[in-house]
């Protein structure tokens, strides 16, 4: 009887031992599991302003590069956007709602991108627009034109955009002369009833 009263002690104690060994455990792997998750959640919050900084300026470059691979992207269009966090809008002009709508696409995509606030204006179609652009463009560009230069590569500096007769230069040129010389060029198409000339002059 003494001996079955000690081995039913020894299982008892046994089983006590399992018990906490096990409760232990679990603790250990729910302190991990919280551990872990606030350090996914810190990380994903960039650890601070200076890892925000850098997603920011990461989904900018990004952004950039998604829009001017866009197929349909054309001198005669211009895509700009700003980047507040994870919050990307989009603005410019614009010839069709096929490039608006792919440029919002693309940057939904992005990764770290939440929300995507499309304000491209697309521009109302018109012939006389149309010539314009060609006009302008050919006075810009033509080769013996000084702005010649510009007119090379996939993705030209110069943009001309024009909404009922009203010609915006949006881009980058390498000095005032040259930002100068484009609006000289195209004020003298006849149609053209005014020229913004929006054209950054590049830091040497």
């Amino acid at each position: 009887m003494q001996d079955e009263q000690n081995i039913l002690l020894v299982r008892g104690w046994q089983m006590k031992k399992i018990s906490n060994l096990f409760l232990t455990g679990l603790l250990t792997v729910l302190i991990s599991a919280l551990t872990a998750g606030a350090l996914a959640a810190q990380a994903g919050h960039g650890q601070g302003p200076a890892g925000s900084q850098r997603m920011q300026d990461r989904i900018s470059r990004e952004v950039r590069h998604e829009l001017v691979m866009l197929p349909q992207l054309t001198i005669f269009d211009n895509l700009q956007y700003k980047v507040d966090g994870p919050a990307v809008t989009l603005m410019g002009q614009v010839r069709n709602a096929v490039l608006k709508d792919s440029a919002e696409k693309v940057v939904r995509k992005i990764e770290g991108v939440e929300q995507v606030n499309n304000q491209i204006e697309v521009l109302p179609p018109s012939s006389g627009d149309d010539r314009i652009r060609l006009a302008v463009a050919h006075a810009l560009f033509a080769e013996d034109s000084p702005l010649f230069r510009y007119s090379m590569g996939s993705v030209p500096p110069i943009h001309i955009i024009v909404k009922s007769g009203h010609v915006a230069l949006e881009g980058v040129v390498d000095s005032q002369s040259d930002k100068d010389m484009a609006s000289i060029r195209a004020n003298g198409i006849p149609g053209v009833f005014s020229v913004d000339n929006h054209l950054q002059v590049q830091k040497p």
